[in-house]
């Protein structure tokens, strides 16, 4: 059953499984070639601005790119690239990309222990969830939900996704008045109640995680 473009979700989109149906890892390596000049091999990026996408969920990095491609989140980078993928090449990629280990970096030895606790446990003083909730207890995400995997991912990165969530600038393409991610407004709100040291603290502590 053909699938609508992200352009065309419903104000609360419906969660779906569509990459499985039609993506394979074979053709996606192909596809994926161009990614690795900032993605790095097999989606282990090195450049800590750029996130890793090994072992990232394909749901997630087919709405994600989905979103680009409609102008609904903002990169400059990401955008034109994302116009140029058809959604077979789309499904393709997504699948590659959670077919791949990935290899990670080091927690910040200062600061991964304040960032353990605010993931496994939140903040209830503040309403803020334990990351762990969405993400789960190894940082492998949740596909039934939709929600990404965090393990491994570099926490500089993560640190500017929080920024931008916390400020609305992570949705806020061209076409920003058309939906966002289904998960996109929550974690607007989670990304409003953490201060600066919450985010570098739980940042850092992803990055350690495997």
């Amino acid at each position: 059953m053909a699938l609508p473009a992200a352009s065309t979700w419903a104000a609360t989109p419906v969660l779906t499984l569509y990459p499985y149906a039609h993506g394979t890892v074979a053709a996606g390596a192909a596809k994926a070639a161009v990614c690795a000049a900032c993605h790095g091999p097999n989606g282990n990026s090195t450049n800590p601005v750029w996130p890793m996408l090994a072992g990232q969920n394909a749901v997630y990095i087919d709405e994600q790119l989905q979103l680009f491609k409609a102008g609904v989140r903002n990169n400059p980078i990401m955008m034109p690239m994302a116009t140029m993928l058809s959604d077979e090449d789309i499904d393709n990629i997504s699948v590659y990309y959670e077919a791949q280990t990935p290899v990670g970096g080091e927690a910040d030895p200062s600061y991964w222990k304040a960032g353990e606790a605010l993931y496994k446990y939140g903040d209830p003083s503040r309403s803020i969830p334990a990351c762990r909730a969405c993400h789960g207890p190894l940082g492998k995400g949740n596909l039934a939900s939709g929600y990404p995997a965090l393990r491994a991912q570099h926490a500089q990165y993560v640190i500017k996704e929080l920024q931008d969530f916390a400020s609305g600038a992570r949705y806020a393409g061209a076409a920003a008045d058309k939906p966002q991610s289904r998960n996109g407004y929550m974690m607007s709100t989670i990304a409003k109640l953490l201060t600066p040291e919450d985010i570098r603290n739980v940042a850092s502590y992803v990055q350690g995680m495997r």
